[in-house]
């Protein structure tokens, strides 16, 4: 099946030079780029984005790391992209994510891990309008 789904590289990927690297794992994929930019985050976006750790411990960690640097969002076309897109990308926690994924051989801590990616069809349509609008026209 089509589909679109998010990705967001965060802070650190931009910051170490990581962004070419996963652009082309995800082309090499056979993905299609459909939008992206690069941008900073404000508080409210990044709660807003994040609003389902909302009241976890690790909810205002993640909110000010990804308000901490420029980070690089996208939009990704392709048959069966979100499950796709998450295979690449591979576990939150770095160090089990395994060798040959984004996360596996990039990442350095869950919080610090390189890369946002949408889990679901719903995730992944809110993801969109919020970072890029309606991307129908």
């Amino acid at each position: 099946m089509m589909e679109r789904t998010f990705v967001m590289l965060k802070p650190d990927a931009v910051e170490r030079g990581l962004v070419g690297a996963v652009l082309a794992r995800l082309e090499a994929k056979g993905l299609r780029l459909v939008a992206a930019k690069t941008m900073l985050i404000d508080r409210r976006l990044a709660e807003e984005h994040y609003q389902l750790h909302k009241g976890k411990p690790f909810f205002e960690d993640l909110v000010q790391f990804i308000c901490s640097g420029m980070v690089l969002v996208s939009v990704w076309e392709g048959r069966n992209a979100i499950r796709a897109v998450r295979q690449l990308v591979g576990a939150t926690d770095p160090t089990a994510a395994a060798p040959g994924t984004i996360r596996g051989d990039f990442g350095l801590e869950i919080t610090r891990n390189i890369v946002h990616a949408s889990d679901s069809q719903e995730a992944s349509a809110r993801e969109i309008r919020l970072f890029f609008g309606d991307l129908t026209r």
